[in-house]
């Protein structure tokens, strides 16, 4: 087995070589480690509740798979998705920007700052649906803006390999989306359909009261009618419900640290009486 002396010998000697002949070395564009266990079937974990760098880098080395960064009802603006992402990109965590509308100067705007996916509030119609994609990719699928993302930054033909590694997510968080929800699953390029339940339950009349039966009965409904329709299917899980959810096949769980956080705290103070 090699050395990392002789690793990076080797590696030295290609780029010297590279600059003798007066060859640029090319970065790749990073990998969407969300999108591509999506695609192969596989579920994924992104934590929410992170709003910085210092926090990012510290559950880095976790096994989750992304970050969820708060930009509807956080303080995450324009500026700080720079840094937050650039610290999730250091531990390979897919970022993911909840944006606070669904506007094409917003989505775009979001990911030219280097988040490399964005999840959409109160998605109610497949017109809405078409919308996030026209803003998020790039010709020929969408209208996105032709300007470069700070994930573009050395990596060549870039405009040409975004689409494939940028994720969508539409929240499915509205009692007239769940009646639109055959025409919104028609939508391509969604990469995930997510149920949210506060909000829903809201529209529904039970304000307050996301774990009513009728409540989780309809979001129950909703995750396994994307599931059938062949689609990846999201939504907000705990311990306590989270292999419920994966037995109806949802595939992105979304967890926020700050329960795990208080509960241990509590599990902490009752050990210690």
């Amino acid at each position: 087995m090699r050395t990392l002396r002789e690793l990076k010998s080797g590696s030295n000697s290609i780029a010297s070589a590279r600059n003798a002949r007066g060859e640029k070395s090319m970065a790749e564009l990073r990998e969407n480690l969300i999108k591509k266990k999506l695609l192969a079937g596989d579920s994924s974990i992104v934590l929410m509740g992170l709003d910085s760098a210092d926090e990012i880098d510290q559950y880095g080395p976790g096994s989750h798979d992304g970050i969820w960064l708060e930009g509807e009802h956080g303080g995450i603006g324009f500026d700080e998705v720079t840094n937050l992402t650039r610290a999730c990109d250091i531990w390979g965590k897919t970022s993911v920007t909840r944006v606070h509308q669904n506007q094409a100067g917003v989505i775009y705007r979001t990911l030219d700052r280097g988040s490399q996916g964005v999840c959409v509030p109160h998605v109610n119609t497949a017109e809405e649906a078409t919308s996030v994609v026209k803003a998020a990719k790039f010709s020929p699928i969408g209208e996105r803006g032709m300007f470069p993302s700070r994930q573009s930054y050395g990596v060549q033909d870039y405009f040409l390999k975004a689409n494939d590694e940028t994720l969508l997510i539409v929240l499915i968080e509205d009692i007239v989306a769940i009646n639109n929800l055959d025409e919104i699953l028609d939508v391509d390029h969604i990469d995930v359909f997510f149920v949210a339940p506060s909000d829903l339950a809201a529209s529904m009349g039970y304000i307050g009261r996301n774990t009513d039966q009728t409540v989780l009965d309809t979001i129950d409904n909703a995750l396994a009618k994307i599931v059938t329709a062949g689609k990846s299917a999201g939504t907000l899980v705990t311990d306590n419900n989270i292999s419920h959810y994966r037995e109806i096949g949802v595939r992105l769980f979304a967890a926020p640290v700050q329960k795990w956080i208080s509960d241990g705290i509590e599990t902490l103070v009752k050990k210690s009486k």
